[in-house]
């Protein structure tokens, strides 16, 4: 399959690392101009001039804002008035009693998580629907369903995504824009060995680590290792083509499968 997405603007949150980076590598070799998001500046162009690295040739634009805020939200809009791919990517986790999460810790994680998404949404979903092509898509996870019981706050939050994404998809019914959620399983990124190395004995070698982990804390995957980012991608890549245009109001699966599965 061949897919081309040249002439096509795209901003991906949270993509100075992790599934992001890998997210707008993707995009951008697909020939997308992708605007790199961040918080801070100097890691945005840092960012951006390692990624170019592995796109040769890509139109990767700096784009540091936290969109976690109305006003960074509001900054984003400037520096790219015109969006056609959204990858609403961002997000924070962490292990943590249940009884201990304070209502600012869970304030915290739907603004990052789930309200930044929205108002990204909201300002660009408008001029798609205008232009009559257009898609959105937002990063969730398994969590989303198999909440864990180390993170249901994140796991809120995921679940939150799917039902924004599933509205926004009404929202866009016959418009030629396609809103889908992605859900990914365990992925490994530099976050990720952190929390695993919350979970499981320090001491081990990451490999170890790894299938310690999936073991014991994610014993249902029948891919038995953490996803890459890239392969996340993929799917992201897919859903942003014009290949994809019958798919929209999705939740679709990257989560590497489940022994006994309950998830669509």
């Amino acid at each position: 399959m061949q897919i081309d997405l040249t002439g096509r603007t795209a901003l991906v949150t949270g993509s100075t690392q992790g599934i992001g980076a890998a997210v707008a590598v993707a995009l951008a070799r697909a020939g997308a101009r992708v605007g790199v998001n961040g918080r801070d500046e100097r890691r945005v162009a840092d960012s951006v001039e390692s990624l170019t690295g592995l796109a040769p040739g890509a139109e990767l634009v700096p784009v540091a804002a936290d969109v976690a805020t109305e006003e960074g939200a509001a900054r984003v809009a400037e520096l790219l008035p015109d969006v056609d791919i959204l990858i609403n990517n961002l997000g924070v986790f962490g292990a943590a009693d249940p009884l201990e999460i304070t209502d600012d810790e869970w304030r915290r994680y739907f603004e990052v998580n789930v309200l930044a998404a929205v108002r990204l949404t909201r300002l660009y979903l408008p001029g798609m629907t205008e232009r009559g092509w257009g898609r959105v898509q937002y990063v969730a996870s398994d969590s989303a369903v198999v909440i864990p019981a180390e993170m249901i706050h994140y796991g809120m939050s995921k679940t939150a995504l799917l039902a924004v994404s599933r509205g926004f998809a009404k929202k866009a019914a016959g418009t030629g824009v396609t809103v889908n959620s992605v859900i990914a399983g365990p992925t490994h990124t530099g976050g990720v060995e952190d929390f695993v190395y919350e979970l499981v004995d320090r001491a081990l070698p990451w490999d170890e680590a790894q299938r310690a982990f999936m073991r014991e804390h994610r014993p249902q995957s029948l891919l038995q290792r953490l996803i890459e980012p890239e392969e996340i991608a993929h799917m992201v890549v897919y859903l942003s083509s014009a290949q994809a245009s019958a798919t929209t109001g999705g939740a679709l699966r990257v989560d590497g499968g489940y022994i006994d599965s309950i998830l669509p």
